[in-house]
């Protein structure tokens, strides 16, 4: 299955449903895929590359995306990844509280470029939701880590999940958020780069009351 992003064709297996979105929004979603991920994170200068990524993505004043609501109802995953004290955890440590869960790599312009909205989410929500961000990237905290000391957030932690088993159990691409309920269903995901402190946010958030 092929996602479209500008006009590098960008290949990631999706779930059919999504996949017919992605050919509706072809030329305008913002996605990374496993296979750029590999390339990118071959190189020793990955912790470099992405600190100038978070800079540079910090200015972007377009944010694309699309939104699914095909998996509303179902079940958080058991996947397990690992939280800032690199604990393993899986999404059921949060349950009975609002949760979004954002999908990011180091090496994702898009991932970075929502970022800092999410954080200032994280921060004005704080009472009402959790808010996380596991990055997906495979060398995990080695490069996470230095990211996080560079980009300035206040509130976002260092959640990692190396083995991508929250990014498989979604079958979607980079970034991707997906908010759970307090009981653990999910109500909707955005696929794609949004700013958390736009419009469309706003709107999404206020199907659950916030």
């Amino acid at each position: 299955m092929l996602l479209l992003s500008g006009d590098s064709a960008i290949r990631r297996a999706l779930d059919p449903k999504i996949a017919l979105l992605a050919i509706l929004l072809a030329g305008s979603i913002a996605g990374c895929d496993r296979e750029k991920r590999d390339q990118e994170q071959a190189g020793p200068s990955q912790a470099n590359i992405a600190s100038g990524e978070a800079r540079d993505a910090r200015s972007a004043e377009t944010f694309q995306h699309l939104i699914d609501r095909s998996h509303a109802g179902e079940a958080a995953p058991a996947a397990r990844f690992f939280g800032p004290d690199n604990a393993p955890v899986t999404l059921a440590a949060f349950k009975g509280r609002p949760l979004l869960v954002n999908l990011w790599a180091t090496w994702c312009a898009p991932c970075i470029a929502e970022m800092p909205t999410l954080d200032a989410l994280a921060s004005q929500q704080r009472k009402a939701m959790t808010v996380i961000a596991v990055a997906q990237d495979l060398q995990g905290a080695a490069v996470v880590d230095p990211w996080f000391q560079q980009a300035g957030l206040t509130s976002l932690q260092p959640y990692i999940d190396p083995d991508n088993a929250l990014l498989d159990a979604a079958s979607s691409a980079l970034p991707t958020s997906i908010f759970y309920d307090a009981d653990g269903k999910e109500l909707w995901r955005v696929i794609g780069a949004i700013d958390w402190q736009g419009a469309k946010a706003k709107a999404l958030l206020a199907e659950a009351d916030l």
